[in-house]
């Protein structure tokens, strides 16, 4: 049993490296450390439990990142973890490091702007293309392929896009 082998900070580390790779199954290309969803791991006794907030209050793939979870720390050697779920503070795109914000990118999802943006609060955003950069897009529909993204369309390459929105 690992637990009872490492001192309570080295099985914390291992735990936050164990749950940081479980990826969103919305967006495989991200982990729930690139989305800022992963928020905190701690040790109590030996047990490990990890918190984890949610994109939105009704995000469908929280439990199966839940379960995901559990799964990668009984792999590692840590036995009945818990997951809870953190309602407050709500989860932010702010949250979202710049390496998940490029894996957007690379993956044809345009990243979220800067939740500051005077413009995006009144929904003047002008979200670059994320396969030719242009800045000559449009909205097509709040909605995109699932409840975090809208659908855009680049008016220079033709290609739709999905956009993160921001939170």
């Amino acid at each position: 049993m690992v637990a009872a082998i490492l001192s309570d900070a080295d099985l914390r580390q291992r735990a936050w490296d164990a749950a940081s790779r479980v990826v969103d199954p919305e967006i495989p290309v991200l982990t729930i450390a690139d989305l800022g969803v992963l928020r905190e791991v701690e040790v109590h006794d030996g047990r490990v439990e990890v918190a984890i907030t949610p994109t939105y209050s009704g995000c469908p793939a929280m439990n199966m990142i839940a379960l995901e979870i559990e799964l990668a720390l009984e792999r590692a050697g840590m036995p009945r973890p818990t997951v809870r779920t953190v309602l407050s503070p709500a989860w932010t795109t702010d949250w979202m490091s710049e390496d998940g914000r490029n894996k957007l990118r690379e993956y044809g999802i345009a990243p979220p702007q800067a939740s500051g943006s005077r413009r995006a609060l009144f929904g003047e955003q002008q979200v670059a293309c994320p396969q030719c950069g242009s800045q000559n897009t449009e909205l097509l529909s709040e909605f995109g392929s699932t409840s975090c993204k809208a659908l855009w369309r680049c008016k220079a390459c033709r290609e739709p896009f999905d956009y993160f929105k921001c939170h």
